[in-house]
């Protein structure tokens, strides 16, 4: 275990990088290289999480599974449709920032199915460290890191010390997805796609579209394989359609070009071969459905929230006062918190950043009724 002063300094580094601005790919690449100077690990995985659904949206592998996309599919299935009490989801709902699993299950890592069927025989990785990255609005990532069976369990301190830089890298996961905005424009939004995949995790129909926007979704920094998303929703859909999880399965997901898109499954109805078909719906995002997740990421109280989407709808100073019953000097005194979060310097400036980023590259375009930009 390193020094108490080296294990400062990788605090105060990671502090000082998760205030910086980076955009995500670069703050995933310096982070996860100071955790590796101190933590050692025989390899891990930095992921970054929808904080409504807590499923993963892109990650960033280093040491020994650096490249290694082949099991991802695999994991994804493992990771969504099974019930194991260390899963991300798990974690999330329980509250648990940090679990070592051979500390936790008492050194029968076997009972996590994600150990048994997939880290011991595909890598023979006899511990793993967890880290659920949260605040008040969501887990934004999470960090899984490594042993194996010639190396030592993670011990309490180094858990300890993972659980206390998360808040660094909660607020550098949260900053970066808004720094790594694209001004340049990006395809044309090609309308709504769809994969079907049937019982046996099969692809059996896709739309015109699904290639472009899965193509779409690879070219972004760490994004892996897109398909694992996929069946990381198909495996949720089917948990969802047994009665196991309580919501449908959903994901937003920023390309490289700066365009929010959102995948959502759902189990499909029918009978002998066809029994087990699950439907992938792939699509842009309207403004609306990522205002929320871009307040958060802004770091906005609640009442910084209802003053934003107030303005949104074009109410001016006297309006926001009378709805929410403070004095105009106190609705200024909220704009300006919101101002100095966002970056902007004016209430245009304001919508423009929460509202229309998402059109941002295509500015100018027709919008159709659907919300979308015309081509």
């Amino acid at each position: 275990m390193p020094s108490e002063l080296a294990l400062g300094r990788a605090r105060s580094d990671l502090d000082v990088m998760s205030r910086a601005g980076l955009p995500l790919h670069r703050f995933m690449d310096e982070a996860t290289a100071t955790i590796e100077r101190v933590v050692p690990t025989a390899g891990g995985c930095l992921s970054t999480l929808d904080p409504a659904t807590s499923m993963v949206s892109s990650t960033r592998k280093f040491g020994a599974i650096a490249g290694n996309n082949s099991d991802d599919i695999r994991w994804a299935h493992i990771e969504y449709g099974e019930s194991d009490p260390t899963a991300i989801e798990a974690m999330v709902v329980s509250g648990t920032t940090s679990l070592g699993v051979h500390a936790q299950l008492g050194g029968d890592v076997e009972k996590s199915v994600r150990m048994a069927d997939f880290m011991l025989p595909v890598f023979d990785f006899h511990d793993e460290a967890r880290v659920v990255f949260r605040d008040r609005h969501g887990a934004w990532g999470a960090i899984s890191m490594f042993r194996g069976s010639d190396e030592p369990a993670f011990s309490r301190t180094e858990l300890d010390f993972l659980a206390e830089v998360a808040p660094a890298f909660t607020r550098g996961i949260r900053v970066g997805l808004l720094a790594q905005l694209s001004r340049s424009a990006g395809p044309d939004d090609v309308g709504p796609a769809v994969v079907i995949i049937d019982a046996r995790d099969r692809i059996t129909q896709s739309s015109p579209g699904a290639s472009a926007q899965l193509a779409r979704m690879s070219d972004a920094p760490h994004a892996g394989d897109p398909l694992t998303i996929v069946h990381a929703l198909v495996a949720g859909a089917r948990r969802f359609a047994g009665g196991e999880i309580e919501r449908m399965p959903r994901i937003r997901v920023r390309t490289a070009d700066g365009i929010w898109l959102i995948l959502s499954a759902a189990p499909l109805g029918g009978t002998a071969d066809r029994a087990g078909d699950v439907v992938v719906t792939i699509e842009e995002a309207r403004p609306q459905e990522v205002i929320g997740l871009v307040a958060d990421a802004f770091g906005l109280t609640a009442r910084e929230r209802d003053v934003v989407g107030m303005v949104l709808r074009g109410s001016d100073t006297k309006e926001i006062a009378a709805a929410l019953h403070v004095s105009p000097y106190t609705v200024q005194d909220h704009l300006k918190s919101i101002f100095d979060k966002a970056g902007v310097a004016s209430r245009r400036e304001l919508v423009a950043r929460v509202y229309f980023d998402q059109y941002v590259p295509r500015w100018g375009r027709e919008v159709t009724p659907t919300g979308s930009l015309a081509p």
